[in-house]
């Protein structure tokens, strides 16, 4: 007898139908699973066999062949286990399936004992389910807020094989999962900027960065708060969409690092690898295809401390996603491509040894190895990255001042105003000021006349490339933006040119 179940597998990001073939036939007792099933995949016979047998039912000695279609696609984990032992009980005639459920998806692991237990990615095929117009999805008891985050899509959650049998089957009734798309409250006693002594300038930069979307590099010596401060950005900026939501829960269900069992991510991501990190783990790869740091801090922000120390052609591969938004990985086994739109801060020292310009202590690097450690970030990597912010050491009346400065909230309320304003120049399309094309700029980053002849001069000290100009009328028009003006004034681009400190002489 043959049956056939639907389920689904992940390719990246993005979910396909997987159909269940189970074939019962008499012959020599075997179970036989086709269709390039993995390991996990194959070991599904063991835990389907047992959670059959432990759920109470009872299979004949038959000749059993599962097949999962298409073939000529490799399929990974366990998620097949739930359509598989289900697929098998109906081939045997255990029961009969109500015609209303079987266009369902089912997906979900088997534990021994019956048990239906969560998966990856679940998010991914509850989204992929409702494109295909699925009316249901059966998944299990953990996995069913997640997937409910979709609305086109009815979720029914199941605790054991025996209970989705007796509802496939109609003997009972279970009600779908509530839709769960509440944003959760602010939490109180998280990082603020109001627990940041001084610093004005980085903090202003901060609050630039956050209002355009600006890639940021902090040149400072050790202990000035570099990390301190970065860590704070996600707390300035706009709360996540509902479309970005779910693309952030996407990616972290799809990995296994949501650590959160219900709902969506609210919170803007903050990934800071250590510069150990392999080129793997910075952009993706592996032998199955994983995303890396720089998907996982999609919507949000990556921060790369001890900026020189990271590999050469780490540094060299943040070039595609600071451009494009995507990365994306080709190996033989195949390509994917992953969204990578962050925010990206880098911190550094000024020299090998950190207090090059220090008012306190005296710097000790020879010339040549100051310039060797700062040729480690190239100047196309530098010409991606908008502000150049110097970060110095505090005094001593900002570490013994006990007032608090500006709250998160009252800085996020300047940068959510000066978003609405970029937006509202693109008929509130999500447009920041950091990723205007070359045309974009010359139409919207127009400066008075006082800016433009201050410009003239400024030119032959800045020094910057044609791409470091206009990321400087990027920066002028986000200050623009935070004051009110429609067009670009001399203060703007003067107080932008004070971020661009590797186009300046005078830091060398």
């Amino acid at each position: 007898m043959l049956e056939v179940v639907k389920s689904a597998a992940l390719a990246g990001l993005e979910a396909f139908e997987v159909q269940i073939e189970v074939d019962v036939a008499r012959g020599l007792p075997a179970f036989s699973i086709v269709g390039l099933p993995d390991t996990a995949v194959q070991e599904s016979r063991e835990r389907v066999k047992s959670a059959i047998k432990n759920s109470e039912f009872e299979l004949g000695p038959r000749r059993v062949v599962v097949n999962l279609a298409p073939a000529d696609i490799k399929k990974e984990g366990p998620s097949f286990d739930l359509p598989i032992a289900i697929g098998t009980l109906l081939a045997h005639g255990t029961f009969v399936q109500k015609p209303e459920t079987k266009e369902y998806w089912l997906v979900g692991e088997l534990s021994l004992t019956g048990e239906v237990k969560p998966v990856k990615g679940i998010l991914s095929i509850a989204i992929g389910a409702a494109k295909r117009g699925v009316k249901s999805l059966l998944v299990a008891l953990e996995n069913a807020s997640e997937a409910a985050a979709i609305k086109d899509i009815e979720i029914i959650p199941v605790g054991c094989l025996y209970e989705a049998v007796q509802f496939l089957s109609g003997q009972i009734d279970i009600q779908p999962q509530d839709s769960n798309q509440q944003k959760p409250k602010r939490i109180e006693g998280g990082p603020d900027f109001s627990e940041v002594k001084g610093q004005y300038q980085a903090r202003r930069g901060l609050e630039i960065a956050a209002a355009g979307g600006h890639n940021m590099l902090m040149i400072g010596p050790p202990g000035s708060g570099k990390t301190m401060l970065a860590a704070r950005l996600p707390t300035i900026m706009p709360e996540l969409t509902i479309e970005e939501a779910i693309d952030v829960t996407k990616i972290y269900s799809v990995t296994g690092d949501k650590s959160q069992k219900e709902g969506l991510i609210w919170q803007r991501p903050f990934r800071a690898p250590h510069h150990t990190i392999s080129f793997a783990g910075l952009v993706g790869g592996g032998q199955k295809l994983r995303p890396g740091e720089v998907t996982l801090s999609h919507n949000g922000v990556l921060f790369l401390d001890e900026l020189p120390q990271f590999g050469p052609g780490i540094l060299q591969a943040l070039r595609q996603p600071l451009e494009a938004r995507i990365i994306t990985i080709t190996r033989a086994t195949g390509s994917q491509t992953y969204p990578a739109s962050f925010m990206f801060i880098g911190a550094m020292n000024p020299c090998p040894c950190g207090y090059l310009g220090d008012e306190k202590r005296e710097c000790g690097c020879p010339s040549g190895k100051i310039r060797t450690y700062r040729g480690r970030i190239s100047g196309p990597l530098l010409d991606r990255i908008d502000m150049h912010v110097e970060v110095a050491r505090l005094s001593k009346s900002d570490l013994v001042q006990t007032r608090s400065g500006e709250t998160s909230e009252a800085i996020g309320v300047r940068v959510v105003k000066a978003r609405d304003r970029q937006h509202s120049r693109f008929n509130n399309e999500p447009v920041l000021n950091s990723r205007l094309s070359p045309k974009q700029v010359k139409d919207h980053c127009r400066v008075t006349k006082e800016a433009r002849d201050w410009l003239d001069t400024a030119l032959d000290k800045i020094l910057p490339t044609a791409r470091g100009y206009d990321r400087l009328l990027k920066v002028a028009r986000t200050i623009a933006d935070l004051c009110g003006n429609v067009k670009i004034e001399l203060a703007d681009v003067a107080e932008a040119a004070q971020y661009r400190s590797f186009d300046r002489d005078v830091f060398y």
